[in-house]
């Protein structure tokens, strides 16, 4: 069972080009699976059974584990029995049944315009760091991508000439468009920043931190939380608050939920649907278009 499952982190890595946190998680997950499944005696895919998955879930859910995180393992598991199906691993893929938990749908917490340009208006020096720091936040809001899509960018999925990245997950790519605004703080970055983090090092990653490596989550969110701190605001800003926060700016200023649910990569509508309706009617009067920083 190891074997395949390390096979299907290997082919994340080589073919999909997934971030590591991303790899990490699925790890995780599977190998929760494995552990379980081999305290029932089942020690080979051949044998695990559809049975066996739904009493897995059940025995997650029993032990108090949040919808989300049930839900996440579900993903992780059909991804699995996905890929060794398309590779001839199994003849049947029998994770096909298994069902999500409902999650109950959060309202999202949403900057202002003004949180917005006061944030990201803070890294205003001329240091390789603060010159990264500018692009990442300017090309997070403008683009509402995730921060795991954000630091796993590499170099050939920015499009300069026609503003636009290339975002991949599992089982698909999209392409979301960026503003001028985040251009220009891009195009400073590669000019004046980058090399000078990177050093003596090679390395296709777009953003790297100042050891010239890709950027952690947890090193990016401390970035975040630095400068809402400098910027003097008061609520708690994560990077999918800037995410929320371009999707609920976008719909409140006329744009339609299914481009925005592209440029979110979302599956489902009703995902997106979610940003419908905030009130954040004082905006309009400083948005001329859908996004503010043009």
């Amino acid at each position: 069972m190891q074997k395949e499952i390390d096979s299907f982190i290997s082919y994340l890595h080589n073919v999909k080009k997934t971030s590591s946190n991303t790899e990490l998680s699925y790890q995780r997950d599977l190998k929760k699976l494995r552990v379980y499944l081999e305290g029932r005696g089942i020690r080979t895919v051949s044998d695990i059974t559809e049975e066996a998955l739904k009493d897995y879930v059940q025995s997650m859910a029993s032990e108090g584990f949040k919808p989300a995180t049930v839900s996440r393992n579900i993903a992780s598991i059909k991804a699995w029995f996905h890929y060794m199906m398309s590779n001839g691993m199994i003849t049947k893929d029998i994770s096909f049944t298994l069902k999500a938990p409902k999650i109950e749908k959060k309202i999202p917490e949403v900057m202002t315009l003004n949180e917005v340009n006061s944030l990201l208006d803070q890294p205003k020096g001329d240091s390789p760091k603060e010159i990264r720091d500018k692009a990442m936040l300017e090309l997070l809001y403008a683009t509402g991508i995730r921060v795991s899509e954000l630091i796993g960018l590499k170099l050939n999925d920015l499009n300069l000439q026609s503003c636009m990245i290339t975002c991949r997950d599992l089982h698909k790519e999209r392409v979301v468009p960026f503003s001028a605004t985040a251009k220009n703080a891009i195009v400073r970055y590669l000019s004046e920043s980058r090399d000078k983090l990177i050093g003596e090092g090679n390395i296709d990653t777009l953003f790297v931190n100042c050891s010239g490596v890709e950027m952690s989550r947890q090193g990016f969110w401390k970035l975040i939380k630095y400068y809402t701190k400098k910027a003097g605001i008061q609520a708690d800003i994560t990077p999918h608050t800037l995410r929320h926060s371009f999707a609920a700016h976008l719909v409140e200023n006329g744009a339609d939920l299914k481009s925005v649910q592209e440029m979110l990569g979302h599956s489902d509508i009703s995902t997106t649907q979610v940003y419908v309706g905030l009130n954040h009617n004082h905006l309009r009067d400083v948005y001329a278009k859908s996004h503010p920083r043009r």
